[in-house]
């Protein structure tokens, strides 16, 4: 079972609950219909990495705030990349197919360590660079659904267990990513920096 790090105790995730299509850019990027409903999928404890591995030029990142859920509620907050075989994904889309194959493969929930987090959620933000360029950045405000409906929506239909994290959607800036790439994430709560970290894409 892969772990992850909260508070500086090992924590084993049951799952990852992505929310997909939440940022009004993203979806415009990629040509995608405004979603009626919130868009939600699934990656198994076995897609959880601390490492950034290189799959296929057509492997995309997302860079994404995380949330380390605990009794129902926000315990504590995190950064990750959501990894997609992008060429496999429009095949199972144009053919009305689940996307787990392109979506749910080993390694492709990269995530930092979470911090314990009871600021004020609304002032969160994030920025992702590679190779020293900014990539991706957004703030809780960018959001389509917020935390706490995420948390009740999600609930409403399946339970999060304690340890359980959330991924909050991407903004735009997605793209591929090649061998020896450098990543490096900061998470903000207004101008107070909470968290760094990085990754070097393994080959």
């Amino acid at each position: 079972m892969q772990n992850i790090t909260f508070d500086n105790q090992q924590i084993i995730p049951s799952k990852v609950v992505y929310i997909g299509r939440n940022y009004v850019a993203h979806i415009e990027e990629l040509n995608n219909e405004m979603p009626e409903n919130m868009v939600i999928f699934n990656k198994p404890n076995s897609a959880i990495s601390a490492e950034l591995k290189y799959f296929t030029p057509e492997c995309r990142f997302e860079g994404e705030l995380c949330l380390l859920i605990m009794d129902g509620q926000i315990a504590g907050i995190g950064l990750g990349l959501d990894l997609t075989h992008a060429d496999i994904q429009n095949r199972q889309k144009a053919k009305g197919l689940p996307w787990e194959r392109a979506k749910a493969f080993d390694g492709s929930a990269v995530l930092s360590e979470f911090i314990p987090f009871n600021g004020n959620i609304e002032d969160i933000h994030f920025q992702l660079s590679r190779n020293g360029v900014l990539t991706q950045e957004a703030d809780y405000a960018l959001m389509i659904y917020k935390t706490q409906e995420m948390i009740e929506e999600i609930s409403s239909f399946m339970t999060l267990e304690d340890g359980d994290i959330i991924m909050t959607g991407t903004p735009k800036g997605v793209d591929t990513y090649h061998p020896d790439d450098l990543f490096e994430m900061k998470l903000y709560e207004g101008e107070t920096l909470l968290l760094e970290t990085s990754w070097k894409v393994q080959a």
